[in-house]
């Protein structure tokens, strides 16, 4: 007997996050010697890298110095997918909002720290630029300039621990404020850069008996190979056959987990999964549901 069923966005949880899906079989059905398996997965890379919860990795600081008094400003990344250039392009743009930049004599905007790739060292790259004590010739300052220091200074960037994971630094590291020295310093990240904490996700299903596995509910894991928002379509070349637990069942739950096998969050709930069963008298049954 073929019976197809798919899994689609009518099957995703209303829980804000597209992570849980559930197929309600019309009757209940019972399982004695089955597996199942995936055939195909379509589903768009939509999960975020910087987040509030559960990574908790949106935010860092850096300080400035006017006259003699120093502030610390806090940078709060709003939710979603990020690259190291769109992280400096925020600094950038938290460093107009708050008129800490001058404008040299070809126009351009300068700014007084970055961070960029460095490929050569397998490294992201912080950047501090000393703040000059007054208006450089040939300069000019925003209309809301908020004044110069009293000495030069680096702004000091201080990355908090998750965070720092992402860019590849110490837990809780900070650049130097370098007073009175007027230099530039540059630092190089510590550790592989994990700027997409979750580079694979795990397809989790309810009811899979694995003594292997822990936790045994993993069925298969799914690794983007387009870029953000594009679509992953996934057709193993064979069937990684899992076993069902026997009873009665009259429903299929699935769910989609992090690295750290706890539910991620996806922003897309279009997707289209298509499972096997196999009932081991010599047939496959293709569950679908359109």
């Amino acid at each position: 007997m073929v019976a197809t069923i798919i899994l689609n966005s009518t099957n995703v949880v209303q829980n804000g996050k597209n992570n849980s899906l559930i197929y309600k079989f019309p009757n209940s059905v019972q399982f004695s010697n089955h597996t199942i398996a995936i055939q195909s997965i379509s589903m768009y890379y939509s999960w975020t890298n910087i987040n509030a919860n559960p990574l908790e990795n949106n935010t860092f600081t850096y300080s400035w110095v006017v006259g003699g008094v120093t502030t610390n400003f806090t940078i709060v990344i709003p939710d979603g997918l990020y690259e190291i250039t769109d992280l400096n392009k925020l600094l950038q743009f938290e460093f107009i909002k708050n008129s800490h930049y001058l404008i040299d004599a070809t126009g351009k905007f300068v700014y007084y720290a970055d961070m960029v790739v460095n490929a050569n060292r397998y490294a992201i790259q912080v950047n501090t630029f000393a703040v000059p004590t007054a208006l450089p010739v040939g300069w000019t300052q925003p209309t809301s300039w908020v004044g110069y220091p009293a000495v030069t200074f680096n702004p000091l960037l201080t990355f908090p621990a998750n965070f720092s994971k992402l860019i590849g630094y110490a837990d809780n590291f900070s650049t130097s404020i370098n007073t009175g020295l007027g230099t530039t310093l540059s630092y190089l990240s510590t550790s592989a850069p994990a700027v997409q904490p979750n580079s694979s996700i795990y397809l989790a299903m309810s009811n899979i008996h694995n003594q292997y596995a822990s936790p045994s509910s993993i069925i298969y894991n799914i690794t983007p190979r387009v870029g953000l928002g594009e679509q992953i379509t996934e057709y193993p070349p064979q069937f990684a056959w899992n076993k069902l637990m026997s009873g009665t069942y009259n429903e299929l739950r699935i769910q989609f987990l992090g690295l750290d096998k706890q539910p991620i969050t996806l922003l897309d709930p279009e997707m289209s999964i298509v499972l096997v069963i196999n009932d081991n008298d010599g047939t496959d049954t293709v569950l679908t549901k359109r």
